[in-house]
């Protein structure tokens, strides 16, 4: 136990401890994504009880498209400013901040969804949204992957510590892992690293462009719990992880759901409310 109160460093980020709040879906920002003093509110009193590391809920990089009402925005630079308000803060008490950054695609929950421009690695109807995307040329993923890109830089802008990608959850680089899901032929498709090369693109590219000591973390599926082999396995996921250890991640947050079942999408969320409900993913984490 003493070991979470140690300091301990991300990259060049030094954190106070190793209490680090997960990122949530927050459902407090306007339709356009832009946050409020509520918004705001939450994080500083997230920041006043001690965490060393937050991340925020995630926040959507296109304007085309949002996996769920509610959420923050980082698609253009009209949001800089108002989150360096919200960096100040949780700043004041000496904890670090990183936002998550997200593309959806067809993993969307957002009653406006038939209006968006949706992408996906193949035209697969979604089994949780029941959404049919249409499939991502080669030229939709180049837009895409600069759209990280350019997010994590407007999150550096902001004065965030850190930037997560968020290539879990089946969203859309989660997606492109799973083959029920990605069933392309071109280098977007087969083996693992054609299918994860949009997620080593999309680390690349931001790490060209944030620079080599600014930390770069990602949240990405370890299984998708899908039956015959339709989703992402424990063994090609370690491909991924150690290849994008390689890359230079900073940090890996592994995490799962349940891809099959839209009535059950994420079996282990419950709710914590008891300490035998803590750490769902431990056994399995260590497993890897």
């Amino acid at each position: 136990m003493e070991n979470l109160f140690e300091k301990t460093n991300i990259n060049n980020m030094q954190v106070k401890n190793r209490f680090i709040r997960a990122a949530t879906w927050d459902e407090m920002a306007d339709d356009d994504g832009h946050i409020n003093n509520a918004f705001i509110q939450r994080y500083e009193d997230l920041a006043k009880g001690g965490v060393g590391l937050i991340l925020t809920g995630y926040a959507f990089i296109s304007k085309d498209e949002k996996p769920n009402p509610g959420m923050s925005g980082i698609y253009d630079d009209s949001f800089i400013e108002e989150y360096k308000i919200l960096v100040d803060k949780v700043h004041k008490y000496e904890t670090k901040i990183a936002m998550q950054i997200v593309y959806g695609g067809s993993q969307t929950e957002h009653p406006d969804a038939s209006e968006m421009i949706i992408y996906g690695p193949s035209a697969i109807k979604n089994i949780v949204s029941g959404i049919t995307p249409m499939e991502a040329t080669k030229a939709d993923i180049k837009v895409i992957v600069d759209k990280f890109a350019d997010a994590a830089v407007r999150v550096k802008k902001a004065g965030f510590d850190a930037v997560e990608i968020h290539a879990a959850h089946g969203y859309l680089l989660s997606q492109f892992l799973t083959p029920y899901y990605n069933r392309r032929t071109d280098e977007y498709g087969g083996d693992i690293h054609n299918r994860a090369r949009i997620i080593y693109e999309v680390i690349d590219a931001i790490r060209k462009r944030v620079g080599r000591s600014y930390p770069i973390m990602i949240k990405i599926n370890f299984d998708d719990f899908m039956d015959n082999n339709q989703g992402l396995s424990k063994e090609d996921s370690m491909e991924v992880l150690k290849r994008i250890d390689k890359l230079g991640i900073d940090m890996i947050e592994p995490s799962a759901v349940n891809l099959s079942s839209g009535e059950n999408k994420v079996p282990f969320f419950k709710g914590i409310n008891t300490v035998d409900k803590q750490s769902y993913f431990k056994e399995r984490s260590e497993e890897h």
